[in-house]
């Protein structure tokens, strides 16, 4: 399971205990330095690469001055606000050397479980990725709160996988993998190199935060729920030990580590989940035309539309009926049902002229269709 020469997408999630120096709250250059340079080696392999990073609190608790003491949540976003701007700097930095373009993503827990706002980051970061950048995505903690947080980034990054089809993700981590009791302090633990199943014995092995690290609010309770996320997702998920220079590298080189062994890949696992778990909220009566198309893998465009019934929201499942009435297809919906009704047998060049806004020539695009 080592090797990534198969993987397409990487989600690389790094933790403030690696990224920051807990002694005195500054960046580890050296060591990010030697991770960009191996993200640029997969790059250039042609693979997408997605940097879910920590580290803005940390970063700017030094910055205010605000070290050795229990901090309140807004001192916690006031130094997220301090530090998000030097954490993006340095990931701009340290891979401008290699002619790779970084955007910065903040997102939280609504982001990735709201529909409309998970489409829309999608999209987004679909967009970033399209033109060879790299998305380097953290928890917006300027402005979560309690209710609306994640509060650890192994989670963030699983979602992140999960919203964009990827087949891998890799949590650098100050630990080398899944045991099966905590190593640091039961001198019987084992290490489990291989993990098939997420079944009730494994999940009972995640610990509590991490005490040992000045930095960090991760344990591995929450990097067993992001494998969860991860797995039923089809993607692979990895924990390392990410803390020494070159960490990709060394994963490549067979450096021991726990690998998670995803239920699918990702592409049956959203056709599953779009085809037999999400509930209609509407139906799509499409043409003969159209129906042909279905059938031979296109979008459902507004032109092959006869009519439109039910109540939805742009993201939501609906069903596609032919014009016998027998459903063919179920998928995600592009549009809210006012506008979807007003374009319905249009050309997609008219689309802009009649809503104001074009948000694709598809009603549902490919992706998001499921045959049935």
């Amino acid at each position: 399971m080592a090797s990534l020469d198969t993987s397409a997408r990487l989600i690389i999630k790094i933790g403030s205990a690696i990224l920051i120096d807990g002694k005195n709250g500054t960046l580890r250059q050296d060591w990010l330095d030697s991770l960009c340079q191996d993200i640029a080696s997969l790059k250039s392999a042609g693979k997408d690469i997605v940097i879910v990073s920590s580290g803005a609190i940390a970063l700017g608790r030094a910055r205010l001055g605000l070290q050795g003491r229990k901090l309140s949540l807004a001192e916690k976003q006031a130094c997220a606000a301090a530090g998000q701007s030097l954490l993006t700097r340095a990931y701009e930095r340290a891979l401008d050397a290699y002619n790779i373009t970084t955007a910065q993503a903040l997102l939280t827990l609504n982001d990735t479980e709201s529909r409309r706002r998970w489409l829309n980051a999608r999209s987004t970061l679909e967009t970033l990725l399209s033109l060879g950048a790299i998305p380097i995505i953290n928890e917006n903690d300027t402005v979560a709160t309690d209710e609306i947080r994640y509060g650890d980034n192994d989670r963030l990054a699983a979602r992140t996988a999960q919203m964009l089809g990827a087949d891998t993700l890799i949590l650098l981590s100050d630990i080398d993998g899944l045991y099966t009791a905590d190593p640091r302090s039961e001198n019987t633990a084992e290490h489990l190199p291989l993990i098939k199943t997420l079944n009730d014995d494994i999940m009972a092995m995640g610990g509590g935060v991490n005490k040992q690290a000045a930095v960090g609010s991760g344990g591995m309770a929450t990097k067993l729920a992001a494998a969860k996320i991860a797995t039923q997702a089809g993607c692979r998920m990895c924990i390392m030990d990410g803390r020494n220079n070159s960490p990709l590298s060394r994963l490549q080189n067979g450096e021991r580590c726990s690998w998670f062994e995803p239920d699918s890949n990702p592409k049956k696992a959203r056709r599953q989940w779009i085809g037999g778990t999400l509930k209609p909220r509407g139906v799509i009566v499409i043409d003969g035309g159209a129906a042909k198309a279905l059938t031979n893998g296109k979008s459902l465009l507004a032109a092959g539309v006869a009519s439109i019934s039910g109540g939805f929201s742009k993201g939501d499942a609906v069903s596609v009926c032919n014009e016998a009435g027998a459903e063919i297809a179920r998928g995600l919906i592009a549009y809210d049902t006012p506008d979807a009704l007003k374009i319905i047998g249009l050309k997609s060049k008219d689309i802009l002229d009649v809503l104001g806004y074009d948000n694709g020539a598809a009603i549902i695009h490919r992706d998001n269709l499921v045959m049935i």
